[in-house]
């Protein structure tokens, strides 16, 4: 996957949440870290459609509210124009409740997804996961 320089990478499973940006170019990209936002990961509304313990166990629902944060920093960072091209890589339940929240202007700068559990790898091994096999 090409990212032009200023590309926003967002790493992000249930817990946490990682930015890099690329200070390099597309054909020769490099990731620097950025410092992450501070979230309200109470988010009521997420996972809301089953409020049962059994459906949604506490820890499920704690994940989804993270999830919508980070989707809502990540929206209102779009439409500030403090992103211009984005990708988001994610746990696979992550990125499903991510992508229930985009905005459009964030699908719009959406340049790509990994559906892939990242969080705590170096930029060089995220470089590597979105690089073509």
């Amino acid at each position: 996957m090409l990212l032009p320089h200023g590309t926003v990478v967002a790493v992000v499973d249930g817990e946490k949440l990682e930015l890099f940006r690329n200070t390099g170019n597309e054909t020769a990209p490099e990731l620097s870290a950025m410092d992450a936002p501070k979230l309200d990961g109470h988010n009521k509304d997420a996972g809301a459609r089953h409020q049962s313990s059994s459906a949604n166990p506490g820890h499920q629902l704690e994940e989804d509210g993270h999830a919508a944060g980070v989707a809502a920093w990540l929206n209102q960072q779009v439409t500030a124009h403090k992103i211009e091209h984005l990708v988001v890589i994610g746990a696979p339940r992550t990125l499903g409740e991510l992508r229930r929240r985009y905005d459009k202007s964030l699908e719009a700068v959406l340049i790509g997804e990994l559906n892939k559990e990242l969080v705590g790898r170096s930029a060089a091994e995220i470089l590597e996961a979105l690089q073509p096999k």
